[in-house]
């Protein structure tokens, strides 16, 4: 019987394997060199853990059980921010501030597979806690460019829209949003766009503004303006009595470090979760295929809402499978993410064939990724062709030399320099 994966959740074959070890080496490699420490929790939690977060609602979205009889539910965990929290609000009083914590889980979500959104994928969270500044905003920002940035795309590759959910709220109450339908218009610019432009406008109607009103709120939720300068003309086409406060000590840090050129502030981002703040930004492929990059934000009240005690927080996460698609799209997924041997050893003789396997032990207990040939043909040609298809480094020719005089034959496969090598010295030689 042929039993098959379930839907929206993927198998790793060794490439595939490789390269989502290539990509957590990358997501780990970037956060400690910012200064984040990483950290992880259990892949299932009480459910209630999700309900506090999002309302029960999103029992809906996961994946949950109750063990046996029991009296207790829980779920496979679809986001880490609820576990992040509920860590640091049980070791508040004890954990240094600011808190720098990263984390690249492997999540599940109960929604309908499409491209660039499985039910399985992983996802790299980095988190602030404990600070209430704009260089932590910018820093989230930074890191997640940063990685971008080594992946080789560009600020021509990718955007990133910024708002503040204060600037936004004091815009549609100017506009005559009444204070009750802040969070129906909030959700409204959450789908701007999956909507048509006339869904939009009837959205916007319902929300109590007249005809007027209804076009100053599409056009603001439209509007772009580059970081590092674009205030000014924001502040403009918003009229001199717009508060900008929040943006502009964004806006200095964002420039401080160096990544204006890579944001633009979109006060139609709002994020859809109702836990954010302040600051909300996503990163977008410049071209709008794909689903976002990464999105995150300021939930300065989520440790309080899980008994910790008030703490200022910002964090974003980014999945593989969008950054995959994009990276793929581009043409930059290395061809080289699979393991590199240091040696592949050859057996030239019957001699050799018996002496292969114990020389690739010894090298292999000296640190070395060591390979040999399982194949019994002694035809060196062609089993150098298989030593240049692992890709090694070195190819070791094993013949009859090695019993008398514990001499081989060591290639380096990169330039073709061949020469022997006494057994004694092989290790060596080969690391370099």
């Amino acid at each position: 019987m042929k039993i098959q994966a379930p839907r929206g959740t993927r198998d790793f074959y060794p490439a595939q394997m490789a390269w989502r070890n290539h990509l957590l080496d990358a997501w780990r490699r970037v956060s400690v060199r910012h200064g984040f420490e990483q950290v992880d929790g259990p892949i299932f939690e009480k459910l209630e853990l999700y309900e506090v977060k999002s309302g029960p609602g999103i029992v809906s979205e996961l994946f949950s059980f109750r063990r046996d009889q029991g009296s207790t539910d829980f779920a496979i965990r679809p986001e880490f921010t609820p576990t992040l929290a509920r860590m640091v609000a049980d070791k508040a009083n004890a954990l240094p501030k600011p808190i720098k914590w990263f984390c690249t889980p492997n999540l599940c979500r109960a929604e309908r597979p499409q491209r660039g959104r499985l039910r399985e994928f992983l996802q790299w969270n980095a988190d602030i806690l404990g600070l209430d500044s704009p260089t932590a905003d910018a820093e989230c920002i930074l890191v997640a460019l940063d990685l971008v940035r080594e992946m080789g795309l560009g600020p021509e590759h990718v955007r990133v829209k910024i708002s503040h959910r204060d600037t936004v709220r004091h815009i549609l109450t100017r506009l005559g949003v009444p204070e009750e339908k802040l969070t129906d218009a909030f959700e409204l610019l959450d789908r701007r766009d999956k909507l048509d432009a006339e869904a939009f406008q009837q959205g916007a109607a319902r929300l109590g503004l007249d005809v007027h009103a209804v076009e100053r709120f599409d056009q603001t939720c439209r509007m772009r303006y580059q970081v590092g300068g674009g205030l000014k003309s924001m502040k403009s086409a918003l009229g001199d009595s717009a508060d900008l406060s929040d943006l502009e000590a964004l806006d200095e840090q964002l420039k401080a470090f160096g990544i204006a050129e890579w944001c633009e502030y979109d006060l139609g981002i709002v994020r859809g979760l109702a836990y954010y703040t302040g600051t909300v930004f996503e990163l977008h492929e410049a071209t709008g295929v794909e689903r976002a990059l990464a999105g995150g934000g300021r939930y300065d009240n989520l440790i309080e809402l899980f008994g910790g005690p008030p703490t200022p927080a910002i964090g974003f996460g980014m999945g593989d499978v969008v950054l995959t698609n994009v990276l793929h799209d581009k043409g930059l997924i290395p061809d080289d993410v699979m393991p590199r041997p240091d040696v592949y050893l050859i057996a030239a003789s019957e001699t050799g064939a018996g002496q292969v396997p114990c020389i690739a032990a010894h090298l292999r207990m000296a640190g070395l990724h060591a390979r040999f040939s399982y194949k019994s043909t002694r035809n060196v040609g062609r089993l150098l062709k298989d030593a240049a298809a692992s890709r090694a480094r070195y190819a070791v020719i094993v013949g009859d030399g090695v019993m008398g005089k514990m001499l081989v034959d060591c290639k380096d496969m990169d330039n073709g320099d061949q020469q022997q090598v006494h057994l004694d010295d092989l290790a060596e030689r080969i690391r370099g």
